[in-house]
């Protein structure tokens, strides 16, 4: 498929794809988490408070939340579109549902950030509940549309190629050395200039992955806008889904992340709940290719077998 062609279809989708539907109540916490460090000091305010109260902030009026967090009405209101809602109103009704969640006692615990003077107890519990809650957020506001999609995609493709730079290419290998075992082509990119060169040879067939947190990683983007444009079919495993990077994805694959910290970069976070998505992908496209999958797994494993054997037991 040639690069206008692509992009031809591409606008056509935007143009005719549905709006996002709004997040779930269990997800708003997950937004107000992710999307926190990049927005100004007064939407900051307003996304806190309202994940901190929801049952409060419930039944306050915009004019009220901004009174209350000291800010406008018009921050208020874009602060409800960056969540995901169309305006106050419909945050409202999401904050309403969450407080009786709460009440239930199924809403999700805050998590102190961890502290220099911490104890490694506390270290242990906090990462433990940050990374529980993580997970949970990421399952949540998972699109599983877009997941099974990715899936069908993967499951068929002639030649798969990932790219991630840092924590996120840590977790580009883990999916390669999964693909690998079941009998699919697939390579992990690293090195920005390689991940370039071998894009231009993906073609329709193919398909291209780019792992990056913020959505704005040019060393990923740059890969998987060149497989975008020769063809390949191209899944974005981000927390931004609004970032750049969405611009040169067929299919978006969000995930959510912890409140970033001094002892806590996004990178910790994020790298858990996108191997949450690796292992969904890894799974979802075993399960279709069963027949030819199952095989090359035993066969991995015996290959394998004579390097865990007791010592003694070994020639």
């Amino acid at each position: 498929m040639s690069s206008s062609v692509k992009e031809t279809f591409k606008d056509v989708a935007v143009e005719t794809r549905p709006a996002p539907a709004p997040p779930v109540p269990a997800a708003l916490a997950a937004k107000v988490r992710t999307l926190a460090p990049t927005m100004t000091r007064s939407m900051q305010r307003v996304a806190e408070t309202v994940a901190s109260d929801p049952a409060g902030c419930a039944a306050l009026t915009v004019t009220g939340l901004a009174e209350r967090t000291g800010t406008s009405e018009a921050t208020v209101v874009r602060t409800s579109r960056l969540l995901g809602y169309p305006g106050y109103r419909d945050l409202r009704l999401a904050l309403a549902a969450l407080a009786a969640q709460q009440a239930a006692g199924g809403a999700p615990a805050v998590t102190a950030d961890i502290a220099v003077d911490d104890s490694l107890v506390d270290v242990v519990a906090k990462l433990a509940q940050e990374e529980q809650q993580c997970l949970a957020d990421t399952a949540t506001a998972l699109d599983v549309t877009q997941l099974e999609a990715a899936v069908a995609a993967l499951a068929g493709a002639r030649r798969i190629d990932v790219y991630g730079i840092g924590a996120s290419n840590l977790v580009g290998q883990d999916l390669v050395q999964k693909l690998l075992r079941i009998g699919l082509i697939a390579h992990a990119h690293a090195d920005p200039h390689l991940a370039v060169t071998n894009a231009v040879q993906m073609r329709t067939g193919d398909v291209a992955i780019a792992i990056t947190h913020s959505g704005r990683t040019t060393d990923v983007i740059e890969p998987l806008r060149v497989a975008f444009d020769h063809g390949a079919t191209t899944i974005a495993i981000t927390g931004r889904p609004d970032g750049d990077i969405a611009s040169y994805a067929d299919h978006i694959l969000t995930t959510s992340t912890a409140r970033e910290s001094e002892l806590r970069p996004a990178a910790m976070s994020s790298r858990t709940s996108q191997l949450l998505v690796v292992d969904c992908l890894f799974i979802g496209v075993a399960q279709r290719t069963y027949e030819t999958a199952a095989p090359a797994l035993s066969a991995s494993y015996e290959a394998l077998a004579h390097r865990h054997s007791p010592r003694n037991n070994q020639r």
